[in-house]
């Protein structure tokens, strides 16, 4: 008969929270890679094609538009990753990924408040968590 002090003082049983930690941590931090790569690439296309002009020129409102189009999508598709990743509970790593986005977005916001109209940086801050949601919801009806 196994105690509860000889079960808890097992190596294989006290590995495995960690690496179950680690298979979740690593799933949030592999959409948030999946989101920083896929919005970077599409960024520097858009600029080296001419979409949007040269870094540190202006951009229109409708240009901030499209960029807020293609990180909308981003950011399912990363919430996505990280709920495909994760070990179970799907919604709530890509939740977890968006809690994470709205933290950086909001810092950005703070950092970056006269770089561009105030409505997009406000609009990235609220596609967070939605975009998170919708991602899970997308991997958890896979399921």
């Amino acid at each position: 008969m196994t105690t509860l002090s000889s079960a808890s003082s097992s190596p294989v049983l006290a590995a495995r929270p960690s690496r179950r930690l680690a298979r979740r941590a690593g799933a949030v931090l592999g959409g948030l890679a999946t989101i920083f790569a896929v919005t970077t690439a599409i960024d520097v296309a858009l600029h080296l094609t001419g979409v949007f002009p040269p870094l540190g020129q202006e951009m229109s409102g409708g240009l901030f538009l499209l960029a807020l189009g293609y990180r909308i999508a981003c950011g399912v598709a990363g919430c996505y990753v990280a709920a495909r990743l994760a070990p179970d509970r799907p919604v709530a790593h890509a939740l977890a990924l968006g809690g994470v986005g709205l933290a950086i977005s909001t810092a950005g916001a703070v950092a970056m408040w006269d770089a561009g109209p105030h409505w997009y940086s406000l609009a990235v801050i609220a596609i967070s968590l939605p975009c998170a949601w919708l991602g899970g919801a997308l991997r958890e009806r896979q399921r």
